[in-house]
């Protein structure tokens, strides 16, 4: 796994191979190295979930147990970085993903820089650049002004948005910024801490697979929720499992389109 971040000492690559010491360039080379038991779950405890299932009714849980029993111990791993977390999940914002990735590929083109020690990745840039990217560089990337204007507003209190904070307190901070919702805040809750209860209502997909999955039709978020309800405190780990096991819906509906504001 490579890694390029923007960490509190300056840029920096981390390298975690699947054998062998991780390896880190550049000033941040050594915050890198020292979240790597975090980024990696360390700080994860996946024997929670497996207490909730030993007290409830083994009617209920079975599909949940047998996810979970495909990928046993599996953790949740923490960035610490919240800010650099939230940029990509407001880019994915109500769209497909190939939409987001090409606004933040160009994006990290234009205002990154070359990853130390791996030049061919980018190291996304810090709160202070993305709050002056001009508005024709947004157009160009193919962010609308509403998703260009929240990250701009949110690179101004980025600071704040850093401190530390509890999976709660850090989803009032959030929702606190115009433009992020409840959908918003769990992803980044989810990647920046690693937050095992971040369900992500909004989804376009989740709901609809969590409910497949568990009851063998299609979900609206209300109806997610409270299947999920028996697991509150490891509501994202359930939903994780259950993606991972591959029993959703089968996939006979138009995709949404992949919009291009480039050309407007």
């Amino acid at each position: 796994m490579w890694r390029a971040s923007y960490t509190p000492d300056g840029p920096g690559t981390l390298r975690v191979p699947t054998r062998g010491e991780p390896e880190a360039w550049g000033p941040g080379a050594g915050w890198l190295l020292a979240g790597v038991p975090a980024l990696l779950g360390a700080q994860d405890d996946p024997g929670a979930l497996t207490a909730l299932l030993d007290s409830a009714d083994p009617a209920l849980v079975r599909v949940v147990r047998d996810a979970a029993g495909k990928h046993p111990g599996l953790r949740i791993g923490r960035s610490n970085r919240v800010f650099e977390a939230l940029v990509p999940a407001v880019l994915e914002q109500k769209v497909p993903g190939k939409e987001a990735w090409r606004s933040w590929s160009y994006l990290l083109r234009q205002f990154g820089e070359a990853a130390p020690g791996a030049p061919e990745l980018r190291v996304p840039p810090p709160p202070e650049v993305w709050a002056r990217i001009p508005s024709w560089e947004w157009h160009r990337s193919g962010a609308e002004a509403v998703r260009a204007r929240t990250i701009m507003n949110a690179a101004r209190v980025a600071s704040r948005l850093e401190a530390p904070a509890t999976p709660a307190e850090l989803d009032r901070r959030l929702r606190s910024l115009p433009g992020v919702g409840v959908w918003t805040s769990a992803e980044v809750r989810q990647r920046a801490l690693g937050d095992p209860d971040a369900v992500s209502v909004g989804d376009y997909h989740l709901s609809g697979h969590v409910g497949w999955a568990m009851v063998g039709r299609k979900v609206d978020d209300a109806g997610m929720l409270e299947l999920l309800e028996p697991y509150a405190g490891q509501r994202h780990r359930v939903s994780i499992l259950l993606l991972l096991a591959d029993a959703g819906p089968p996939r006979r509906g138009p995709r949404m389109p992949v919009r291009d504001y480039r050309s407007f």
